[in-house]
C-alpha cells in the first residue's frame, strides 16, 4: 500500500471520516432531503441518547472493561426520577440528583464485583443487568409512568428557526445535554490525571499497578462515570418518549457498543478517542437515516451494525498485530 494511503487511513478516525464523506455524497444524491438542515438536526437529536451512553461506554472500554448493564442503569434511574417527582411530589433537582446517584452506585457495583471477584467484566455485567432488570420489574410491577412534568415531557428549546420551506429547526435540551457530556468526557480523558490513568490501566494494568496507580480507584471512576451518563441518558430518553418504563432501554446495548467500537475504542483497552466515538455515531446515524429515506427495511440495519463491528474489530486486530511486529523488529 502506498505510504500516502497508509498515512491518510492509518488512523481509525481518518478512515471513518472518509467513509462518512462517501456516505453523505451517496445518500444526498439518492435523496435531496438527506443533507437538509432539518433532517441533520433531527438526526442529531435522535442519536443524542446513544451518544451520551457511548461516551460512558468509551471510558469503560479504554479502562480495559466491557459493561453491558448500562441500559438497565438508565432505565432504573429514569424510573426513580419519575417516581419521586410524579408519585411522591419531590422537586426536580433532588429527584434527578438521587436518580443520578443511583446510576453511579449501580456502575460502581460492577467495578467492585469485577475487581474483587477477578472475573471478566462482561460476565459480571451480564449478571448484574439481569439482576437489575428483574428487580425493576419486581418492585414496579412493570407499571409505566406517563404523566411526567411538562418541562420534562414537552421538552425545552434553546433555539428555533424556520426555513424558507417552512420546516422548523430546533436546538433542544437533548442536543445541549449531549454536547455538554461530550465536552466533559473529552476534558476528563485528555486533560486530567484520572483520564490518563484510565488509558494506562487499559493499556497495561500490571505496569500501571507497578508505578503506583490504584486499579480499583480507576475502575470505580470508569464504571461510575458510565453509571452517571446512563442515568443522564435515561432522563433524556424519558423526556423524548414522554414516559418512564422499567425496561425502557433494554435491547439497545449493541447499538451503543457498535458506536464505541467503530469509533476506534479497543476491546482490549487503552485505545480510543472521544472524537472517534462521535464519528462512529455520525456514521451509523447517517447510514440508518439514509436507508430509511430510501425505504430500506429497518431490520436490515441490524445487519449493518453487525458488519460494522466485525470490520472495526478486524481493523483494530490488524493494527495491533502490525504494531507488535514493528516492536519485535526494533527489539531484534
Amino acid at each position: 500500500m502506498p505510504r500516502v494511503v497508509r498515512t491518510l487511513f492509518g488512523r481509525t478516525e481518518t478512515a471513518l471520516a472518509a467513509a462518512i464523506v462517501v456516505t453523505a455524497i451517496v445518500f444526498s444524491v439518492a435523496s435531496p432531503y438527506f443533507l437538509t438542515m432539518p433532517n441533520l438536526v433531527d438526526l442529531i437529536e435522535a442519536y443524542s441518547v446513544t451518544t451520551i451512553l457511548a461516551a460512558g461506554v468509551f471510558v469503560v472500554l479504554v479502562s480495559g472493561g466491557i459493561d453491558i448493564s448500562f441500559t438497565a442503569t438508565a432505565s432504573a434511574a429514569q424510573y426513580l426520577a419519575a417516581y419521586l417527582m410524579v408519585r411522591q411530589g419531590v422537586p426536580a433537582v433532588p429527584a434527578l440528583a438521587l436518580a443520578a446517584l443511583l446510576g453511579i452506585a449501580m456502575g460502581s457495583i460492577n467495578a467492585l464485583l469485577t475487581y474483587h471477584l477477578r472475573v471478566v467484566s462482561i460476565i459480571v455485567t451480564i449478571a448484574t443487568a439481569s439482576i437489575y432488570y428483574a428487580l425493576m420489574i419486581y418492585f414496579t410491577n412493570a407499571e409505566e409512568i406517563y404523566n411526567l412534568p411538562d418541562w420534562w415531557s414537552n421538552g425545552v428549546s434553546f433555539f428555533r428557526y424556520e426555513t424558507a420551506n417552512g420546516d422548523i429547526v430546533k436546538i433542544t435540551l437533548p442536543i445541549v445535554v449531549m454536547a455538554v457530556v461530550v465536552a466533559l468526557t473529552q476534558y476528563l480523558m485528555s486533560r486530567t490525571r484520572i483520564g490518563r490513568q484510565v488509558y494506562a490501566v487499559g493499556g497495561n494494568p500490571e505496569a500501571a499497578s507497578r508505578v503506583g496507580i490504584d486499579i480499583l480507584r480507576v475502575q470505580l471512576f470508569a464504571y461510575g462515570y458510565l453509571g452517571l451518563l446512563a442515568a443522564i441518558a435515561g432522563f433524556v430518553q424519558a423526556g423524548r418518549v414522554h414516559q418512564a418504563v422499567p425496561t425502557a432501554m433494554k435491547g439497545g446495548e449493541l447499538d451503543v457498543l457498535a458506536v464505541a467500537i467503530l469509533g476506534g475504542a479497543s476491546l482490549v483497552g487503552g485505545i480510543g478517542s472521544v472524537g472517534g466515538v462521535l464519528l462512529g455515531v455520525l456514521f451509523l446515524a447517517m447510514l440508518q437515516n439514509g436507508l430509511n429515506l430510501l425505504g430500506v427495511s429497518s431490520y436490515f440495519f441490524g445487519v449493518v451494525i453487525g458488519l460494522a463491528i466485525l470490520v472495526s474489530i478486524s481493523m483494530t486486530g490488524y493494527a495491533d498485530k502490525h504494531a507488535r511486529s514493528r516492536r519485535v523488529k526494533r527489539a531484534g
